[in-house]
């Protein structure tokens, strides 16, 4: 196994798309959104601790590579899916000379527009969070390799009109076909899900299911019957996220949405996510995404 050159270190706080793409100025990407890797090689691994804010989903194949996610050391082979949750902090990236795979970095939002609507969302992310690196069978390896290549043709693709929300549709497409691997393998798995998983898993499911009309965290305390504490506590320690940003996250995204793919009035969608008025949704969204909606929808 060799470690990373000096010149390879990210001189960086956090690994973003953003970030990698300006050391691979060669790779397949959409503005900060999405970036391709058909060498994973080519991913700029740091030799101190940095921070994720960006989704990392890689194939190994071929070669071996060690690295550590919030300090807990993960082995790499062929046919390995390597899944690095945003919030994490990825450190110690050791590659052997003939290593290779590809990769996919996905910002927080872009992979949030794409999945949105998938059932089960938070069983995935528990998954990923449980099972970081796990082994597909020889087919399923080539067919995720199909995905990756569809998916760096029509990023490339920079004169398609809709070439944003076409990648979109092979990720979400891709994501299914994972999806169906991991059903597989929690069937064969003897690990028991942990009260603080079910607890997350309980709570997501409530959040998108009444997120449009509820956003304290007391009330889905109440409802699984736990305090608001023992909740914030719990959620944090399975997701690394707190519950309002969960709720808020649900929220800022179905506003998106509807700003740009609706009719609806700002003061329309304000009613139907119950904020008070519309002053109180431009406030929020703002907060959030540093410009108004009326400003979002028009860029």
């Amino acid at each position: 196994m060799e470690a990373p050159s000096a010149k390879d270190d990210i001189k960086m706080m956090e690994i973003s798309v953003s970030s990698v793409s300006q050391l691979v100025p060669t790779c397949t990407h959409i503005d900060d959104d999405l970036l391709l890797l058909g060498d994973f090689a080519q991913m700029p691994w740091p030799t101190s601790p940095r921070r994720m804010k960006c989704l990392l989903m890689g194939l190994c194949l071929k070669g071996k590579a060690q690295y550590s996610v919030d300090t807990e050391e993960h082995m790499v082979k062929p046919n390995d899916v390597i899944i690095i949750n945003e919030g994490t902090v990825v450190d110690n990236g050791m590659f052997s000379h003939d290593f290779n795979g590809v990769a996919i970095l996905m910002s927080h939002d872009f992979i949030g527009e794409a999945i949105k609507g998938i059932h089960e969302l938070s069983q995935l992310f528990l998954f990923s969070r449980t099972h970081p690196v796990f082994t597909l069978g020889a087919d399923e390896s080539q067919g995720l390799q199909h995905y990756f290549h569809a998916i760096e043709k029509h990023a490339a693709n920079t004169a398609h009109h809709f070439r944003k929300e076409l990648v979109q549709s092979y990720i979400m497409t891709m994501i299914y076909d994972i999806s169906n691997t991991i059903w597989r393998l929690q069937q064969t798995s003897d690990r028991r899900q942990t009260r603080a998983e079910a607890i997350f898993a309980q709570f997501i499911r409530l959040v998108d299911e009444n997120f449009r009309s509820e956003r304290r965290v007391g009330w889905y305390a109440e409802q699984l019957c736990i305090t608001p504490k023992y909740l914030s506590e719990t959620v944090k320690t399975v997701s690394r996220r707190t519950p309002n940003e969960w709720i808020d996250n649900y929220v800022i995204l179905e506003v998106r949405v509807l700003l740009k793919n609706s009719t609806l009035s700002i003061k329309e969608i304000a009613q139907r996510l119950n904020f008070p008025n519309q002053s109180f949704l431009g406030k929020f969204f703002k907060e959030h995404m540093g410009l108004s909606p009326s400003d979002y929808r028009k860029s």
